[in-house]
């Protein structure tokens, strides 16, 4: 109770290390209700929407009024701070019975995420037209998953295009909105410095990119022995991404679950992250963790 009362006191400090370099603490969120501790707690904005739980908790496609509502709740709620809305990443562990997804013997690796969008693209450009239409009422940036290649980014973008000239057509306002990737598979870590020249930020899903990276299921429970988020291989595809993505003026961020770890707070900011995106319950600490760390000390 006394750490609580400790951590909650400081809720509207600054994440600042004791030397003087800030680090935004984002939120990762999955229905606008998680909004509220969230920013209870001080969170910098939001570093990941899940939007497939919108998608998840209905008995059909959300239409885009419904999708709408949710985004722009989450916008406003974020204050004027940024609001990271990842599109649609279903597939693998994640099903939705409408979509008639096919059987899989490796669906980690299969039908999924940003691969399903560019082929329902009705689907992905009603979603895209929703979180267009709710940017007019926050900062909202528009994240997408799975990525390995720079064809799969100029595919979206044409499709934004697209999207963006029906509400012209409309006469429905918008904003223009930040576009990023999800880095989460080595091929998207070993071209990101010809991605970085398409988009505006990185985040980096650390959870798949550990699994893909070490060939482990992460899902299955006799592999737990050598599933290792800290392993030098993950560590240093983090930097890479940082580093190529600051050189072309990229912001990065880690919204994964090692974004939560303690342990590798202080290497986070020594590797020049912009950003740690984790989950309401672990803002206090990770906000209290960078300020009591101190980068100029070897």
């Amino acid at each position: 109770e006394e750490q609580r009362k400790y951590l909650m006191g400081k809720a509207k400090q600054p994440a600042v290390t004791t030397d003087g370099k800030e680090i935004l603490v984002s939120a990762n969120i999955s229905r606008p209700t998680d909004m509220e501790k969230a920013v209870e707690y001080g969170c910098h904005g939001v570093g990941l929407y899940r939007t497939e739980f919108l998608f998840m908790e209905s008995a059909q496609l959300p239409d885009e009024e419904k999708q709408v509502a949710a985004y722009r709740s989450v916008a406003q709620q974020a204050g004027g701070n940024l609001c990271v809305i990842r599109t649609l990443d279903i597939g693998a562990d994640k099903q939705i019975d409408y979509f008639n997804l096919p059987h899989e013997e490796n669906p980690a690796m299969g039908y999924r995420a940003i691969r399903i969008c560019l082929d329902r693209t009705e689907i992905f450009k009603t979603q895209l037209r929703a979180i267009y239409r709710a940017s007019y009422y926050g900062t909202i940036a528009i994240m997408f998953p799975m990525i390995i290649s720079v064809n799969e980014v100029k595919k979206i973008k044409e499709i934004i295009a697209e999207v963006k000239a029906g509400l012209d057509a409309d006469g429905i306002p918008y904003k223009d909105v930040e576009l990023g990737i999800m880095i989460e598979t080595p091929a998207a870590v070993m071209i990101s410095d010809l991605l970085a020249k398409e988009v505006d930020f990185f985040s980096i899903g650390t959870n798949d990119l550990t699994q893909y990276t070490l060939a482990i299921d992460r899902q299955n429970p006799k592999l737990d022995n050598i599933y290792d988020s800290h392993h030098e291989a993950v560590l240093r595809m983090l930097k890479m991404v940082v580093d190529n993505g600051h050189k072309e003026g990229c912001w990065v961020g880690i919204c994964g679950e090692l974004g939560a770890d303690e342990t590798l707070t202080e290497t986070f900011l020594r590797m020049g992250f912009d950003e740690l995106s984790v989950s309401p319950s672990m803002i206090l600490r990770i906000r209290d963790k960078i300020r009591n760390t101190d980068l100029s000390v070897k």
